[in-house]
């Protein structure tokens, strides 16, 4: 029997590319030259953040109403409950969604929403196949204008496992992009030396260069031996291939461009050693970065998952009791309808808006030509849950982008049959993207932005 031209050449093919596949300092670089005084200034930025397992929701007309998470009244009229009272001082600059949710989502476990928060897809124990998350499509609106094309963070760090994942981004084949959660490591990163032994990385990207040169030319030659279900194999592993290097030209392009001075007292106000162990300075030293990567245009897309829905494994399901709540986060959210539980919750919750509005705070006063940072970014917060185990009704609070032609200072709620996909399609469109649809979108949310 003749022997398969295929075994023989993928071995080879694979001992070509393998070295190159595994390179680490190829992770997260993007970007193939820095943007000019002009473009900064029209910088279209986005960021999303999640936390896991929902809000505390006492019913409007009890006793308990005023631990709700949603405001009382609506429109321009709604006032903050005791929950969202952090955020008063933003309400301008901010809008309070209500209604909204995955359609896909509601047909998914209680507790597996986690991972679709940005991509809108389904998965079920059959179907663990995710799809692009907005801040990767957001990427691609000024792909060459920073050195990152994105900031991916959260507390666990990694990518987790399939409906309890670590990660709110998805690559554009729906493959989970790990998180960085050690502050030190994100700023080294962003803000570090990096780039101090030039000629060095110099002659690594070129020897990466040279390689992924020699491992495409021999793969067309390769590609005439193989049957159509092969090669379609082979196309999908090429294209991996190519996006790797991509990133490697960018790399190159953007070596010697200097790394953003920080002042003094940006340095002073970052607390790199926080950990997982001190919750608040943890929290609001990862805004802290995204706040930096923004202000001095490293990237301008990020998203952080604050908790997740991993149960008791999560590091951040500590995070209450290592603030002096009496309960974990899986037990505060599991018993917000027992006897206290409201409160108990909408106090964590009340928490966790203090440090939103510290993120607020930082981008608000950091100003950008006429307007503010906060005015060129579109921010998004909230959870997959309303109450845990109920995947609908998301709480959700859109902030910034007055400059992109978002409204604010109101409380929508929304009927359920409109996706939070319009949602995330009409924040694509104020950072520039030309997305027609995203997930299954039928519209933009035309409620949100200005006249």
């Amino acid at each position: 029997m003749a022997t398969k031209s295929w075994h023989l050449n993928r071995r080879t093919f694979l001992r070509g590319t393998g070295v190159s596949l595994g390179l680490p300092w190829l992770e997260c670089m993007s970007g193939s030259s820095h943007a000019s005084a002009a473009e900064k200034s029209k910088a279209k930025r986005l960021c999303a953040f999640y936390f896991g397992f929902g809000v505390s929701l006492p019913k409007e007309d009890s006793d308990q109403a005023k631990w709700r998470w949603f405001p009382n009244g609506d429109g321009k009229e709604f006032e903050f409950t005791e929950t969202l009272q952090p955020l008063e001082k933003h309400r301008d600059h901010l809008s309070i969604l209500g209604g909204l949710s995955h359609p896909n989502g509601r047909r998914m476990g209680a507790h597996d929403t986690g991972d679709t928060f940005l991509t809108g897809a389904y998965l079920n124990n059959k179907m663990l196949q995710n799809t692009v998350s907005i801040d990767q499509v957001a990427a691609l609106a000024a792909p060459e204008q920073t050195r990152f094309s994105s900031l991916v963070m959260s507390t666990d760090g990694g990518v987790g496992e399939p409906t309890r994942s670590s990660t709110l981004s998805y690559d554009h084949k729906g493959r989970p992009l790990p998180a960085l959660n050690q502050p030190q490591q994100i700023f080294d990163r962003f803000f570090g030396a990096g780039d101090a032994d030039v000629l060095r990385k110099q002659r690594r990207l070129r020897s990466a260069a040279g390689m992924l040169d020699r491992v495409l030319e021999d793969s067309k030659s390769l590609r005439k031996r193989l049957g159509n279900h092969d090669r379609e194999k082979l196309d999908e592993y090429l294209a991996s291939v190519e996006e790797i290097e991509r990133g490697v030209q960018r790399s190159q392009q953007w070596l010697e461009v200097p790394r953003p001075e920080l002042s003094d007292q940006d340095r002073e106000t970052l607390h790199l050693e926080a950990d997982d162990e001190a919750p608040r300075n943890f929290i609001r030293t990862m805004y802290d970065l995204i706040y930096l990567a923004f202000r001095t245009d490293s990237t301008r897309v990020a998203t952080y998952q604050i908790t997740n829905m991993a149960d008791c494994s999560s590091k951040a399901a500590k995070f209450p009791q290592l603030e002096g709540f009496k309960s974990s986060l899986h037990s505060l959210a599991h018993d917000w309808n027992k006897p206290g539980g409201a409160e108990a919750l909408s106090r964590w919750d009340q928490f966790m808006a203090e440090q939103l509005s510290y993120f607020l705070d930082r981008m608000s006063d950091s100003k950008e030509n006429e307007s503010s940072l906060l005015d060129n970014t579109v921010v998004l917060y909230g959870s997959s849950n309303s109450t845990t185990h109920n995947n609908r009704n998301y709480p959700l609070v859109l902030a910034g982008g007055g400059d992109l032609g978002l409204q604010h200072g109101q409380y929508l709620r929304f009927e359920e049959k409109i996706p939070m996909s319009n949602l995330l399609l009409t924040m694509l469109h104020c950072v520039g993207s030309e997305q027609e649809t995203f997930s299954d979108s039928t519209n933009d949310l035309t409620d949100i932005l200005k006249s």
